[in-house]
C-alpha cells in the first residue's frame, strides 16, 4: 500500500512538472510573422503617421487624432505651412502703439519682445508674429490693462503659476536669453507695435501650447494652430472687431514682472551681448591732486589696544584700510 500511495505521489509531482515545462516552451512553438510582411507595401501603406520620428514634436498627437482640429464647415480659413485656419477670422484693426516719451516706447518694445522670446523663440515667424499679435489685441481690449507692459506681466506677482503668461511668474526670466534669438524676436516685436496686422490670427486673446488643454479652451472658439500653439477668440460681441477700440494712452508705468526676490548679481543687457567689446582708443589723462589738500585722518578703531588673542581670525583685519 505504501509503494502504491509513493507511485501517486510521483505522478503529481511529474504532472506538476510537465505544466512548468509546456508552459515555458509553448511561447517559441508561436510562429512570428514574416518578415517580408512587415517591409512589404501593405505595411507601409497602413504606417501610423504619429509612428514617424520626422513628423513629431511635443502634441503633434493632437494633428493625428480624428476630428480634433476640423474647421468650421462652410467658412473660408488660412492655410499654409504654419498656419492650419479652424474659423474664418477678421484682422485686428490696425493702430501704431508709440509711447509718450522715449522710454515709454523702449518699455513697450522690451516687454513684447520678452513675450515673443519667452512664448515663441523657437517658432517659425508665423508663431512669433501670432503671440505678438495676440499680446497688442488684449491692449485694445477693455478686459485688459491698456498698456503693452501692463499685458504681459499681468499676474506676475502670483506664486501659483497663474500669470497671464506662464514666463513673467515660474522663473523663466531669469535665464539669460540667446542674443541672436533675442534680436529676431525684438524685430518682431518692432513691426507689430508699428502697426502690421498678422490677420491669420485675427482677433485671438488667449492660447496654449498643443501639449495641453486648458479648462478654459472649451468656452472659446478655436480660430487657428500656428506653429506649436492654437489660438482663441471670445465668443460673442468680445470677440468681434467693434471690442477692439480701446486706445493706447501710450504710458508705459512698468518695464519688468513684479518680483518678489532679486538675483544677486544683475545680468548683463542683452543689447551688450550682441556686440563685442571695444577698448577706449584714448587713454584717459590723470588726475592731479588738488594744492593744499591733506586727507581727512581715519578713525580709531573701536578694539585698538585689544589683544589679538581676544578677536577673531576672521574678523582681525576689518575696518583696516587695504594697504
Amino acid at each position: 500500500m505504501r509503494f502504491f500511495a509513493q507511485m501517486r505521489g510521483w505522478k503529481g509531482h511529474g504532472a506538476i512538472l510537465a505544466i512548468a515545462l509546456l508552459l515555458l516552451v509553448a511561447p517559441r512553438l508561436i510562429t512570428a510573422a514574416p518578415l517580408d510582411m512587415l517591409d512589404g507595401e501593405q505595411s507601409r501603406s497602413m504606417a501610423d503617421p504619429a509612428e514617424d520620428s520626422g513628423a513629431n514634436f511635443p502634441g503633434s498627437a493632437f494633428f493625428y487624432a480624428q476630428g480634433a482640429f476640423d474647421p468650421v464647415p462652410g467658412v473660408a480659413t488660412v492655410q499654409s505651412e504654419h498656419v492650419l485656419g479652424l474659423d474664418e477670422v477678421k484682422a485686428a484693426p490696425a493702430m501704431i502703439f508709440r509711447g509718450l516719451t522715449g522710454l515709454d516706447s523702449y518699455r513697450a518694445l522690451n516687454c513684447l519682445t520678452s513675450a515673443v522670446y519667452y512664448e515663441a523663440a523657437n517658432e517659425p515667424d508665423d508663431g512669433q508674429r501670432a503671440v505678438a499679435q495676440v499680446v497688442l489685441n488684449r491692449v485694445r481690449s477693455q478686459l485688459w490693462p491698456n498698456t503693452v507692459c501692463g499685458v504681459v506681466y499681468q499676474g506676475s506677482e502670483r506664486t501659483d503659476y497663474r500669470c497671464q503668461f506662464t514666463f513673467s511668474c515660474d522663473g523663466a526670466m531669469a535665464r539669460v536669453p540667446a542674443a541672436a534669438a533675442w534680436v529676431r524676436a525684438r524685430r518682431v516685436a518692432e513691426d507689430a507695435l508699428a502697426g502690421k496686422v498678422y490677420a491669420p490670427v485675427g482677433l485671438a486673446t488667449h492660447y496654449h501650447t498643443l501639449a495641453v488643454r486648458p479648462d478654459w479652451s472649451s468656452s472659446l472658439q478655436a480660430v487657428a494652430v500656428i506653429g506649436a500653439h492654437i489660438f482663441y477668440r471670445n465668443p460673442g460681441f468680445s470677440g468681434t472687431p467693434a471690442a477692439f477700440a480701446a486706445p493706447y494712452l501710450g504710458r508705459e508705468t512698468i518695464s519688468g514682472p513684479a518680483r518678489t526676490s532679486w538675483p544677486a548679481r544683475p545680468a548683463q543687457p542683452i543689447e551688450m551681448l550682441a556686440a563685442p567689446y571695444t577698448p577706449p582708443t584714448q587713454a584717459l589723462p590723470p588726475v592731479a591732486p588738488r594744492s593744499g589738500w591733506t586727507p581727512a585722518p581715519l578713525p580709531q578703531r573701536v578694539d585698538d589696544g585689544l589683544p589679538e588673542s581676544t578677536i577673531r581670525p576672521e574678523y582681525r583685519n576689518s575696518g583696516r584700510p587695504l594697504i
